[in-house]
């Protein structure tokens, strides 16, 4: 197995060696975001005409850098959006009872929901230029990815350790010392490999961003999810495994030069009292951190940092404990909920009207027995990916040995698109007469399955080692650990990949319960089927009583029991 210089070994090359390729790798990465980035930035007026993809291998590494461009653009915007909206939610009960619940139904809306509705609104923001288009691809791939990051970073907030708050508390530290120094560190492994399952589950929904309908007129963007679209409408096996071979060393690459050296870096704020006996290594960041640039650069900007830290310390007072009269604050509570009812009630009267005066009551009853089969399609997948992956999750978080064996891998299997392999199942399906009902099953766990697997590795690391050590030395092994460590331990952790694995479920339903290749077309009963159906005719009615009526599942499978789960997890199983 080949192996990297260490730190001190590169510190015995001659000086600058170490610098020259940080230079030149930086460099290299100017030059291919400006020569991708400069495609977006050509004229487009609908009904322009967007040059159609062009199969020849050639263009495909220009395609796979233009759509690895659009998933780090989302994967920025959906760090920042997480940041902000799961630090109100876990701050304020108040916007928390709004905020979650409509993090809930945006969930659950299909990412085709969200491109249909904004797509018109960004060409007119950039009107005369093709980055209305890509602007909306760009912000389908957010909803794709910013979810589950966004339960994460919430639920971490929601379960800093007592010990440290206090801490914080005593010491007298501002809101915004107390947001960098105390809960973005605590948050910062779960997120990590939250954004890491995101980024990789993007890619799941790559093809569909890049293919946009407006005012009756369809263009595809250039981009690696398109130029699969484009192969297997031509039924072309060929163009089709070398796109598939592109975006499996993209893949590669993306893990090696970004994700490996983040997961390397975020190992030190483990909390914890012991050394863990190993960590993990990446050879990029012992390159960056064996050159002197990034040093001096950090130097440099010194002085501009701390004069940001201190102007927002300022702006942002420590929380003081204010004593609120109970009886002024039922009443507040009162008025809230008051005014809360009067939303709900407006918005399900809105519904109803809706309903009465379309598609009908008897309608609403057939979306909702639809609903029910996805639903026991969504419960089979949650337990057995449990059963599977949250062992394998749980030894690879131990282990970090393990860990540089099969991240790679992991990240390899998660990260790669299972719509693209979804023609070849339906293959499978049609040669072995496997029925669609239960084949949707495996279509949809191979895109939601991760986000159990990415969350019970997070939380497995996030056990401190000297907890793991004193389960050892008392003699604790076999399911009693399992019961008194690990899944106290990761309760909280696995709760935000089930609920976000539910959730992508749900939306994934859409393009599993229903595939097809050429002239043949296997379709599963149930509410993704529904939703397919009415979109490829337009029947916006149907259209939005089966989005509404998934919302309406996932917001009250979260209601009822995940979100009992989140508190069991805050509570009893707190570290």
């Amino acid at each position: 197995m080949k192996t990297f210089p260490t730190p001190e070994a590169l510190r015995r090359f001659p000086f600058g060696l170490a610098d020259v390729a940080v230079i030149f790798g930086t460099l290299v990465l100017l030059a291919v975001v400006s020569r991708i980035g400069a495609g977006a930035l050509v004229s487009f007026e609908p009904p322009d005409v967007v040059p159609s993809i062009d199969l020849d291998i050639r263009n495909l590494p220009y395609y796979a850098g233009r759509s690895t461009l659009r998933m780090f653009i989302a994967l920025f915007f959906s760090f920042i959006f997480t940041l902000v909206y799961g630090y109100i939610a876990a701050h304020s009960r108040r916007a928390e009872r709004v905020l979650i619940p409509l993090l809930d139904i945006l969930q659950s809306v299909p990412v085709l929901g969200f491109l249909s509705i904004t797509v018109t609104g960004f060409i007119a923001l950039f009107k005369g230029s093709l980055l209305g288009l890509e602007a909306a691809s760009i912000f389908a791939i957010f909803t794709s990815q910013v979810w589950n990051m966004t339960f994460s970073f919430y639920q971490s907030l929601r379960t800093i350790p007592r010990e440290l708050d206090e801490a914080v508390t005593l010491y007298h530290l501002s809101g915004w010392e107390r947001f960098v120094k105390l809960e973005v560190p605590s948050a910062t492994i779960g997120l990590v490999w939250n954004a890491m399952m995101s980024f990789g589950g993007g890619w799941f929904f790559v093809a569909a961003s890049e293919a946009i309908s407006v005012l009756n007129q369809s263009y595809t963007l250039p981009g690696l999810g398109s130029y699969v679209a484009e192969a297997i409408a031509r039924e072309n096996l060929s163009a089709l495994g070398w796109a598939l071979l592109t975006i499996a060393i993209i893949i590669i690459l993306v893990d090696q030069l970004f994700w490996r050296p983040i997961i390397a870096w975020s190992d030190k704020f483990r909390l914890e009292q012991s050394q863990a006996a190993e960590s993990p290594e990446s050879w990029v960041l012992d390159l960056l951190r064996t050159a002197r640039i990034p040093r001096l650069v950090g130097k440099a900007l010194t002085p501009l940092t701390d004069t940001i830290n201190r102007v927002l310390a300022s702006l942002t007072p420590q929380r003081c404990a204010i004593v609120v009269d109970p009886m002024m604050h039922n009443q507040s509570d009162r008025i809230y909920n008051f005014i809360l009812l009067l939303i709900v009630g407006g918005l399900i009267a809105a519904g109803l009207h809706f309903i009465l005066t379309t598609v009908g009551l008897g309608e609403v009853f057939t979306a909702f027995e639809l609903g029910l089969l996805t639903l026991g399609r969504v419960t089979i997948l949650l337990i057995v990916a449990t059963l599977i992956w949250t062992p394998i999750g749980v030894a690879i978080g131990f282990n970090p040995k393990l860990a540089r064996l099969l991240q790679p891998v992991v990240q390899f299997l998660a990260s790669f698109p299972a719509n693209f392999i979804f023609p070849f199942a339906t293959l499978l399906f049609i040669k072995f007469n496997i029925d669609i009902n239960w084949g949707s099953i495996l279509l949809m766990s191979l895109g939601a399955q991760w986000y159990i697997l990415f969350n019970s590795i997070a939380g497995a690391q996030s056990i401190p080692t000297d907890l793991r050590e004193m389960a050892d030395d008392v003699g604790l092994k076999g399911w009693k650990k399992w019961q008194k460590l690990i899944i106290p331990g990761i309760l909280s952790a696995w709760v935000t990949g089930g609920i976000t694995a539910s959730g992508g479920a749900w939306n994934a339903s859409i393009v599993s319960e229903i595939v097809s290749w050429g002239s043949t077309t296997l379709a599963a009963n149930g509410l993704g089927t529904y939703i397919a159906k009415a979109t490829e005719v337009g029947d916006w009615a149907r259209i939005t009583l089966g989005v509404g009526m998934m919302s309406l599942y996932v917001v009250g499978l979260n209601r009822i029991f995940w979100r009992r789960l989140y508190e069991l997890a805050e509570t009893k199983y707190h570290v």
